[in-house]
């Protein structure tokens, strides 16, 4: 297993691959429109929900603080050697954590190694690991979110923490015959699996304990503020906002709107909205046409702030997209822009991400 490729290519490895296609945030020659301006979330619970989210119009961008490290542990002390099976079904035995690289393409992995208490063994990032203590690491991947196999290799990782988003996989590869531990986690990225995706990120570090003190308080923030989300959310579903996700990379020519089985369903359903790409028969991630968009008639658009802006904002982005100009959408440029790292990471910072989109759906006059 240690030297083939996966068989299963799901909806985060499709992410990945369009990201390295046509990366806003450092991708060249995306064309850039005004940056959206973000504006910091309050709690979900201490809003007044508007009295008709359809008569909103704009473009609205919750933020979260992304910064701020809440670790469950105090640099745990590593229980090692540490032999786990990876999400691949490859035996990983893990000896050091002094040297560790966490590369995926939302900065999920790196974020859980430090709230495990263990960021002082990152020795590099990934393009979309942005929060403060991690930021001045030196970066592994080149243009757009591709690895750097020499990069890494300067760094002289112990382990390597990843999953299938990033590639090219030939990297990955490399790192393993060149006697690197990897150990692979799953991409595919929702609700149900968040717990799972922290506990195996702390086995491969030596620290189980404080993966499942993570989980479980990831787990009681998310039940929470679904809880919160609940008491101002339609309880009818045909009296919430037809929602759709697109995910937009500019001048690469990137246009997809994903479905059931993307993730995207999964936060819009979570945060009170409805998800009408599973109405229309939508399943993961599908270039967007016309008749979709047209069947699919959204009265809001969810997107990732970089991809908005590499459109030229919601004018270009109408432009190149007509049909969806004449949706209530488009016709009211209503969209929710989210930061590209933290839509659809599903880590740690999860309920703060639902929150921040609910807030932006039900009551986007706090955003202003």
């Amino acid at each position: 297993m240690s030297g083939s490729r996966p068989v299963r290519v799901g909806a985060v490895v499709l992410l990945g691959a369009l990201a390295i296609a046509g990366c806003g945030a450092a991708g060249p020659g995306i064309e850039r429109g005004d940056p959206v301006e973000g504006v910091a979330a309050p709690a979900i619970s201490a809003v007044t929900p508007a009295k008709d989210p359809r008569a909103w119009q704009g473009v609205v961008s919750p933020t979260i603080d992304d910064d701020t490290i809440d670790a469950v542990a105090t640099e745990p002390t590593p229980q090692l050697p540490a032999t786990l099976k990876d999400a691949q079904g490859t035996v990983v035995t893990v000896s050091d954590v002094s040297r560790v690289l966490a590369l995926d393409l939302h900065g999920t992995l790196s974020r859980t190694v430090h709230e495990l208490g263990m960021g002082k063994s990152l020795v590099g990032r990934d393009l979309s690991t942005q929060f403060e203590p991690a930021v001045d690491l030196p970066l592994v991947t080149g243009q757009g979110h591709s690895l750097t196999a020499e990069a890494i290799l300067e760094l002289d990782p112990t382990l390597i923490i990843t999953d299938s988003s990033l590639g090219p996989w030939d990297v990955v590869l490399q790192m393993r015959e060149a006697g690197i531990p990897v150990v692979v986690v799953n991409s595919d990225r929702n609700l149900d699996n968040v717990s799972e995706l922290t506990e195996m990120t702390a086995a491969a570090m030596g620290v189980p304990e404080a993966g499942v003190l993570l989980a479980e308080r990831t787990q009681r923030e998310i039940d929470a503020v679904r809880a919160d989300i609940a008491e101002v959310a339609p309880a009818d579903e045909n009296a919430r906002l037809r929602t759709i996700f697109l995910y937009v990379r500019g001048s690469a020519g990137v246009y997809y709107m994903f479905g059931k089985g993307s993730g995207a369903d999964d936060l819009i359903d979570s945060v009170g909205a409805y998800d009408v790409a599973d109405e229309i028969g939508w399943a993961g991630m599908r270039p967007v046409t016309a008749e979709g968009l047209i069947a699919a008639s959204p009265e809001l658009v969810v997107m990732m702030t970089g991809g908005l802006e590499s459109t030229g904002g919601v004018e270009g982005l109408l432009e190149k997209l007509p049909a969806l100009a004449n949706t209530p959408a488009g016709r009211n440029e209503r969209f929710v822009a989210v930061d590209d790292s933290l839509v659809l990471g599903y880590g740690p910072n999860t309920a703060e991400v639902l929150n921040a989109l609910a807030v932006a759906v039900h009551a986007p006059q706090e955003l202003q």
